[in-house]
């Protein structure tokens, strides 16, 4: 074997924090996060149609909607107070949620926004990030 049929290892670099790209860069865009949480998900579903559609009307960017998971409380309760004490019950309560991102909403949209009116037993609340 000669010199030339060898390979030389170089010593790997290892990499900094100055060399390493940054993943995502701010381009100044102001995003209107809208969560919508209701205990019906088809009361729901009609409200967030009902947002997506007064966003498209005046020309918004929309992403969404993004179904959260649903959060479910249980809670065990005794069916007798005295005598059957291992008999009980159960019940529980299922919160739907959805996502909804507007980027960059102008003044029509978000005053359009605020005046909707949605039906009783949806919770909105809204973020600008």
């Amino acid at each position: 074997m000669t010199t030339s049929d060898t390979k030389t290892k170089e010593p790997k670099k290892k990499a900094t924090k100055a060399s390493k790209a940054p993943l995502k860069e701010k381009t100044g865009e102001v995003v209107l996060r809208i969560r919508v949480r209701a205990y019906e998900s088809k009361i729901l579903d009609t409200s967030v149609k009902q947002i997506m559609d007064t966003a498209v009307r005046y020309d918004a960017n929309i992403i969404g909607p993004v179904p959260l998971p649903t959060e479910i409380k249980k809670y065990t309760v005794n069916r007798a107070s005295f005598v059957y004490k291992n008999a009980r019950e159960q019940f529980e309560i299922r919160v739907h949620k959805r996502l909804i991102d507007i980027i960059n909403p102008n003044a029509k949209t978000i005053e359009a926004l605020t005046n909707l009116s949605l039906p009783s037993g949806v919770d909105i609340d809204v973020k600008t990030l």
